[in-house]
C-alpha cells in the first residue's frame, strides 16, 4: 500500500483540513506529521495544545473514515519527509510550496521525489478559503458558515 505524508497545525480541525486528510487517507497509510507545541506558538492565534489536537485528528480519522493514521511531532516543516520513503505528499495551495522545497532537498540527498498531490481550498459560504485565522478572528464556523461580515478594507 502507497504511504502518504500530510502535515498542519489543524487548530482547530475544520471542513478544509478534513477534505485535505481525507484525500490523503484514500491514496495509502498516512503518516500526519502534527506541528510541535513550540512550532504552533510562533502563530498569531491560539493554537490547541499538541495532545489534544492529536487526540481528535486520531478520534475523526477513526470515526469518520475508519482509519488509524501514524501521527508524529514536527519539529520543523520537514518532518520525516527528507529521510522516509512516501509515495505522495498531500498539501493544499498554502503549503504547496513547502513541498517543492521537500523534494528540492530530497533531490539533493540522492533521493526519488515525493509525488505532489495538491487539494484545492474549500471555500466558505463568501467564497473566501476556509481558514483557521478566519475561524479564530470569528468570521466563519468549522464548517465555513459566515458568522459576522467580514470587515471592509
Amino acid at each position: 500500500m502507497a504511504r502518504v505524508a500530510v502535515g498542519g497545525t489543524f487548530s482547530p480541525l475544520h471542513r478544509g483540513h478534513k477534505a485535505l486528510l481525507k484525500r490523503a487517507f484514500s491514496l495509502g497509510n498516512t503518516t500526519i506529521g502534527l506541528t510541535s507545541q513550540q512550532m504552533a506558538e510562533k502563530r498569531s492565534r491560539y493554537v490547541e495544545p499538541y495532545e489534544i489536537r492529536k487526540e481528535r485528528l486520531l478520534q475523526w480519522a477513526k470515526s469518520c473514515c475508519g482509519v488509524h493514521p501514524e501521527v508524529i511531532m514536527l519539529n520543523d516543516p520537514f518532518g520525516s519527509t527528507l529521510d522516509e520513503d512516501f509515495d505522495y505528499i498531500v498539501v493544499s495551495p498554502e503549503t504547496h510550496e513547502v513541498a517543492l522545497r521537500i523534494n528540492e532537498e530530497r533531490e539533493k540527498r540522492g533521493k526519488s521525489p515525493i509525488e505532489v498531490v495538491l487539494v484545492p481550498f474549500v471555500l466558505a459560504e463568501d467564497g473566501v478559503p476556509i481558514s483557521s485565522s478566519r475561524i479564530a478572528r470569528g468570521e466563519i464556523d468549522e464548517e465555513g458558515r459566515l458568522l459576522r461580515p467580514p470587515k471592509s478594507i
